[in-house]
């Protein structure tokens, strides 16, 4: 059935619209690659964009036709919206104490040993309430929508129990339903082994027979991600339990190089969607995931709050990667979790484009979560959308993350991000 035309809606003018539309999806990107236009007008109906084009002609058609109108009167650029295809969101308490003795010298192995480490928030988390969760992660969620991101991944990995890696995955979907940003859970069971169990193995056994049936019937996460390190899991280890989990009908992904190589190798092994980190990769890493058509994700806030360097982004493109850039928010190595000054941040550093950056936000973050619905400004894509006040596109990045978004419409919804509390605007 048609739709009415009040149904339809017209967004403009826009200084400029970057679309991000007609990019590779791999590789190396020039800024003159980047389709940006100028004084431009967007049609929506529902939650899909339906037409981009010059304003004023678009003006004359929404008139004729009676579309709905919203006519922007600053100065606005016009970008996808942002995607964090990495983040642990979940999770109770704090690890500032870590971070404290981590910048005084202490090594992470003498910081586990006194009580901190991945272990302590696990403590935390399985003590939590469910309602004790949702109420911190819907916190998280409102701070990233504010700053222009529109969909987010969210890991599990913190319960390290059945029951409790259920609970999170529980709250990951309950606060889906409740707020904007879209969330996209991820079974992170074998994040490392936990004190219950005295070896690898029999957990991996444990949660692959106990864990991941529950999770795929119950329809609570479609991926599953596993941490190979030597503090976690083994790449032998690793791959057969998610060799296991894709019989299973599940997504893979792969915590991999982040201190040592191996994990990459596994990702590629399996066809893992993504392997996330690779600070540790080389040459002969990077050809595995090239061959295996693995989009590296990388993760600068985990560097920044390690104090460590960044994963090698150039190399990774000019080895033909997709490359998508992630915050990995969490409460021990990446507590910061703002994704566009991380990736401008990484960008300046790995002497990336400004459209490289952008990709590894928008249209290359999707594909590292299996999406092709988002990250492009086109007829049929969502219509999640992040305008900032200013005129030109390249203000975006050089402002390294100090310039805020002034509107984002979430799946054709508009949010107000001027004042303390988002404001939703119905069309």
């Amino acid at each position: 059935m048609q739709a009415s035309p009040e149904n339809y809606l017209l967004l403009g003018p826009f200084h400029q619209i970057v679309t991000m539309a007609g990019l590779p999806a791999a590789g190396p990107l020039q800024d003159h690659q980047l389709e940006v236009l100028e004084q431009t007008g967007i049609v929506l109906l529902g939650e899909k964009i339906v037409e981009v084009g010059t304003y004023a002609p678009l003006a004359q058609k929404a008139q004729a036709l009676g579309y709905a109108v919203q006519e922007l009167t600053e100065p606005l650029v016009l970008l996808p919206g942002f995607i964090d295809a990495h983040t642990h969101l979940c999770f109770a308490g704090s690890r500032a104490n870590d971070f404290a003795q981590r910048v005084a010298g202490k090594t992470y192995l003498e910081i586990a040993r006194n009580g901190g480490g991945i272990l302590d928030t696990v403590r935390k988390t399985r003590a939590a309430s469910p309602e004790e969760l949702a109420q911190t992660l819907h916190e998280r969620c409102q701070q990233h929508l504010s700053e222009g991101v529109t969909t987010c991944e969210v890991k599990s990995g913190y319960g390290l129990t059945v029951a409790d890696e259920l609970k999170m995955l529980e709250v990951i979907n309950q606060v889906h339903q409740e707020q904007p940003l879209d969330l996209v859970p991820t079974c992170l069971a074998a994040h490392m082994r936990p004190p219950e169990f005295s070896q690898s193995g029999n957990y991996l056994t444990h949660i692959a027979q106990e864990l991941l049936p529950q999770v795929k019937a119950r329809g609570l996460a479609q991926r599953v991600d596993i941490f190979v390190e030597d503090t976690a899991f083994t790449e032998s280890e690793a791959i057969k339990f998610l060799q296991t989990a894709k019989a299973l009908g599940f997504d893979v992904t792969v915590h991999a190089d982040q201190f040592s190589t191996g994990g990459s190798q596994v990702a590629a092994q399996v066809g893992a969607v993504s392997a996330d980190h690779l600070e540790a990769s080389d040459a002969t890493a990077m050809l595995h995931l090239k061959e295996a058509g693995v989009v590296a994700t990388v993760l600068p806030g985990a560097s920044l709050g390690l104090g460590m360097h960044f994963a090698p982004a150039r190399q990774l493109l000019d080895h033909g990667l997709c490359v998508a850039v992630a915050t990995d928010w969490n409460p021990g190595s990446a507590p910061m979790g703002d994704l566009l000054l991380q990736a401008a941040l990484l960008g300046a550093a790995q002497k990336l484009t400004l459209t490289e950056t952008l990709a590894g936000i928008t249209h290359r973050a999707a594909l590292a979560l299996g999406l092709t619905d988002r990250g492009i400004i086109a007829p049929g894509f969502l219509a999640d959308m992040v305008a900032f006040p200013t005129s030109h596109y390249q203000e975006v990045l050089y402002r390294q993350g100090k310039l805020k978004p002034a509107i984002i419409w979430k799946r054709g919804r508009r949010y107000n991000l001027q004042q303390p509390l988002l404001s939703r605007q119905e069309p």
